[in-house]
């Protein structure tokens, strides 16, 4: 096992490469630990250098409609009336706590992408 920091770009693309190698490994062997130990430090530095922000509330509500398949009228009982609904789509109106509650207890969008 030959692992060090990845400090750089360059660093990460060879720590992905040895990832590769190491990729289906057995539980329990050396090179199972080395993956373990690649998938750590890679994801620390592509957290560092390229962190994934959390989607907007709105973008999020979207992205959820239209994984379930849900029309407008499918979050009334999560946002209120057709009125509320329209609202907060169009970035009219902020959710309220129990909308963001209701939101991420039916539909399992993340409070995070709901808060943000």
């Amino acid at each position: 096992m030959n692992i060090k920091p990845i400090r750089n770009d360059q660093d990460l693309a060879h720590a992905f490469a040895q990832l590769q190698a190491v990729f289906q490994a057995d539980e329990g062997t050396s090179e199972a630990d080395e993956r373990e130990v690649l998938v750590t430090l890679i994801e620390a530095y592509e957290n560092k250098y390229y962190p994934i922000e959390h989607a907007e509330a709105v973008d999020a509500i979207i992205f959820q409609m239209e994984n379930l398949n849900l029309s407008r009228k499918d979050l009334t009982p999560y946002l209120g009336s057709a009125s509320k609904v329209s609202e907060v789509l169009n970035r009219k109106r902020r959710l309220s706590l129990p909308m963001i509650r209701k939101l991420h207890e039916g539909l399992h969008i993340p409070y995070e992408s709901l808060i943000h």
